[in-house]
Parts: C-alpha cells; structure tokens; sequence
C-alpha cells in the first residue's frame, strides 16, 4: 500500500508499544520501518521524528530529587544553611517544579530566593495578569513581592496558583522560600545569595553573561548532569527534562545527533532508502488563544542527520499564478511555468519568495511531528513525514 499520488505532504503517527529503559530502540524503531517498507510507505527523503523522550527513557537517563540536590551542592559549592537564588525559570509543574524540589533540598536549612519575570514567563505562562502588573510595577517600581499581591491568581489555562505551588515546593524541604516578580535580573544580587542559577530557557546565556560581570558563582540549568562520567547525564544538564515520577527526573537525550546518523545507517542497509531523523522535543508552536509558546525545549530538535540542516524556502505560488494569469497564461501554461520557476536557483529576498518566511527544515519537522504525535502523547512516538524534505 502506498499513499496515492494526489497526496501532498504527509505526517503518519507510528505506533511502537512500549518503550522501557535498556531496551534496543534502534531495533524496536527498525521494524517499524521494515512494516513501512513492506508497504509501500517509504522512500527517499523521508523524515523520521523520534519523540526525545523515548530516546532519553530507553537510555535510562533518569535522576532522582536526591540527586539533583547533591549535583547543585556539589557544582555550586552550598552548604545547607546557605542562599541559592534561582532566576527566572518557567511556570511548570512537570519541567521545573520538582528541579526547584531538588534545588531546595541543596540548601534545606538556609534559603531560596526565586525571582520570576513579569506578567510571564519567557514562554507566556503567566504569574499576574497583565494589568495587575502594570499597576503594580509603578507602585514598587519593579519588584513585586508577594505581600504586594491582593489576592491569588492563577494561570488562565491550567488554574494553577504559581507562586504558591512554588512557595509550598521550597517550604517543604525546610528551606526558607522567599519569592518575587521583578525583570531586573541583577536584583537577585541584593538578597546576596551565595550562588545563583539561571533557569531560564532561550535567554540563559545572555543571564548567566550578565551575572558573571557581578558574582562568580553561577550556573545555567545546562551546567549540572552534564558529566559524561555520571551514569545519567546529557550535554542539555537540566535543560528538557520532565517529571518522570513524583520523586524522579527524566533528563534529555544524550548524544542524539549520533543516534540519528546512526539509524540511518542501519535503515539504509535494511532497506536501500536513505532516511532523514530527527530527535525532537517540544515543537516551535505559540498558542494563539493562551499566547504561551509550546517550546520549553533548549530548541526543538535534540540531534539530527545531516540533510535537514538547511532552511526550508519556497516559491510564493499564489503570486505567480495570479500573475501569470493576468498575463493571459492559461491552466497548462501555468503549471509549466511553476515547474521551471521551481527548479531555478533564487535568493531568499526575490520577489517571487515574497511571504515565504523562510525556517530552520529541522523545526519544522520537529512542530508537525510535535503536533501529530500530541503533547499529552498519542502513543505515536515515531512520526513519518512524507513531501518536505526535498
């Protein structure tokens, strides 16, 4: 059976069962795509996206709270009754708020001081709604602490009282939760922790750059568990790691760019069809409802083969039909001319790409892959995408 040729790009969900750590996911992955070849339903230049998580659980990278507690006291040099200020991380129960656990339990005797950015996070999860801000910030000229709050609020999508889940997370450890909303991240330094963490995402380079002109003892997420010598580790640390169990952390994928090239290997001897893979985390999608952006990954795509390191670009082909039409061309004429423009080489500002944004081939496989296979998880960790990758 393959798709008949009037279909376009395609994204097929590839169910695989159940994933466990130790298991052989090359091999479990290879006879997926034995299934697929048989028929009929692979070729050449066709992306396989292979969900981070089943990668990074198959490679049993897993830690507990414990240990993420004795990793930020080792790195960070902390004593138990010491300050550790934790700086602008994202409003979530499944990506941060069991790191903050461990974080906490690094200094449960001493304190820590968590500055979160206003009205939102960088990925659009909201702590106050804006208004709130607006006014608050011209009455405290920035810093919003918590006794500035006149009453709770919550996230609009999930109904979760941040702050508080976060106080509560810190409290339970025995340490002293002090928490506030402010933008300035050179303010964490006036309440004079000992070190600091940068838990944020897309912009953690930038804060960590800033922080080090300041104090010496800071790190970014990415700088714990990334120690190829620890039995679970990836070069992400911290970064793209989701709650396991109530007690245990999954880490990223590591070394995903060479379980890729590997597969493909393996996939092209099998089959005689080269294969394009990605790893991919969360997808590049912002919510137009909510405003929050989906990609709480370091980036969407973890590791990758080589053929889709380029970017996607395109013919805007509703210009040139219009055109052509004007001009007096008709449906055959038309067509031929799309396949010659098609094959010309262009630069990317050419008015005949014009409202063709061009993007990253990998993020956008990793977004459709993304959405096809579900956050809440389809049971499609594998997803085959047909047509894209030219």
């Amino acid at each position: 059976m393959s798709l008949p040729e009037y279909l376009g790009p395609s994204a097929l969900g590839i169910k695989m069962g159940i994933i466990l750590p130790g298991c052989d996911l090359s091999g479990s992955i290879l006879e997926c795509i034995q299934k697929l070849d048989r028929d009929g339903l692979l070729a050449d230049r066709d992306a396989l996206c292979i969900t981070e998580s089943v990668l990074a659980r198959a490679q049993n990278n897993f830690v507990t709270i414990t240990e993420v507690a004795e990793e930020i006291r080792d790195k960070l040099s902390l004593s138990p009754a010491q300050k550790v200020g934790v700086l602008f991380p994202i409003a979530s129960r499944n990506r941060f708020n069991l790191v903050l656990e461990g974080i906490a339990g690094a200094v449960d005797q001493g304190e820590v001081i968590l500055q979160l950015a206003y009205p939102c996070d960088e990925v659009g999860n909201q702590f106050v709604p804006p208004e709130v801000a607006r006014k608050l910030e011209s009455q405290t000229g920035g810093c919003i602490g918590m006794e500035d709050l006149e009453e709770d609020y919550h996230h609009p999508v999930t109904g979760i009282n941040y702050l508080e889940l976060y106080r509560q997370t810190i409290a339970k450890t025995g340490a002293r939760p002090t928490i506030f909303l402010c933008n300035d991240p050179l303010k964490i330094l006036e309440f004079h922790p000992q070190a600091v963490i940068a838990a944020d995402i897309h912009t953690r380079e930038e804060t960590r750059q800033l922080l080090a002109g300041q104090t010496q003892n800071v790190l970014t997420l990415q700088g714990f568990f990334n120690n190829s010598n620890q039995e679970a580790w990836t070069e992400w640390g911290l970064l793209g790691s989701n709650m396991s169990t109530e007690t245990q952390i999954k880490l990223a994928p590591r070394g995903a760019d060479e379980f890729a090239s590997a597969l493909q290997a393996r996939i092209l001897e099998e089959t005689g069809k080269k294969v394009e893979i990605i790893v991919n985390g969360d997808g590049a999608y912002k919510d137009p409802q909510s405003g929050i952006y989906e990609l709480a990954d370091p980036r969407p795509v973890f590791g990758a083969t080589s053929g889709v390191n380029n970017l996607r670009q395109g013919l805007k082909i509703k210009y040139l039909i219009d055109t052509y039409h004007q001009e007096g061309k008709s449906k055959e004429e038309i067509a031929a001319l799309l396949a010659e423009e098609a094959a010309k080489e262009r630069k990317q500002d050419c008015l005949e790409c014009g409202g063709t944004t061009p993007r990253r081939l990998e993020d956008v496989l990793a977004s459709l892959a993304d959405l096809v296979s579900g956050s809440a998880d389809a049971g499609t960790p594998l997803v085959l995408i047909k047509g894209i990758v030219s």
